[in-house]
């Protein structure tokens, strides 16, 4: 297995808008807007980081529970295997892939899905599927992408669902402390899955 981080080369790798507050991750998000309309972040709403800080404390909460280490107070976001639906975000796309051997593996939980629809509270997200609103270790993920394989695999067009890639929430920067740039708020813009 390999872990994949897209992002646009332009600001380079690994720049998480969870670790600036609100007002300036919102000021990146509002200057995205202006500036690359037509990527996927300028398609986010003024309560987009308001959740994503909600859902990463459930997974944070819920990591823990089942022995996780977080050595990180945010993830950095991967996905499981190449996505190539993720180059379409960024208009000068990149990726990293780094094999899942390179990761302490108790520092990196996983969701069926993009984390955002998979904690979701609203009704067109609850349809029951197994998966919804849980967090996995790699064993865990390792079973569930036996049973339904890779959301990649059967959902390319998400035409069945919000799921079209298995998220890696990583909580420590040592498999990536390579890739690390300038972490800089002006260079934040839009780095990230």
């Amino acid at each position: 297995m390999k872990l994949y981080h897209y992002y646009d080369k332009n600001m380079g790798p690994f720049k998480n808008l969870s670790e600036l507050s609100y007002d300036e991750a919102n000021a990146i998000i509002s200057q995205i807007k202006e500036l690359k309309p037509n990527t996927q972040c300028a398609k986010r709403d003024s309560e987009y980081m308001f959740r994503r800080h909600m859902y990463e404390d459930i997974m944070r909460k819920e990591f823990a529970k089942k022995g996780g280490v977080m050595k990180r107070n945010t993830p950095h976001y991967m996905v499981v295997e190449q996505c190539e639906w993720l180059m379409s975000w960024f208009e000068n796309p990149g990726y990293i892939e780094i094999p899942i051997e390179n990761f302490d593996l108790q520092t990196v939980s996983f969701t069926y899905g993009d984390s955002h629809p998979t904690f979701s509270p609203w009704p067109r997200d609850d349809d029951w599927k197994e998966y919804r609103r849980k967090i996995y270790t790699y064993d865990e993920i390792v079973g569930l992408i036996k049973k339904y394989d890779l959301p990649q695999n059967w959902n390319n067009e998400g035409k069945f669902g919000p799921e079209r890639y298995i998220e890696a929430q990583v909580w420590s920067d040592e498999a990536i402390e390579n890739y690390l740039g300038n972490s800089s708020t002006e260079n934040a813009l839009e780095g990230e899955v």
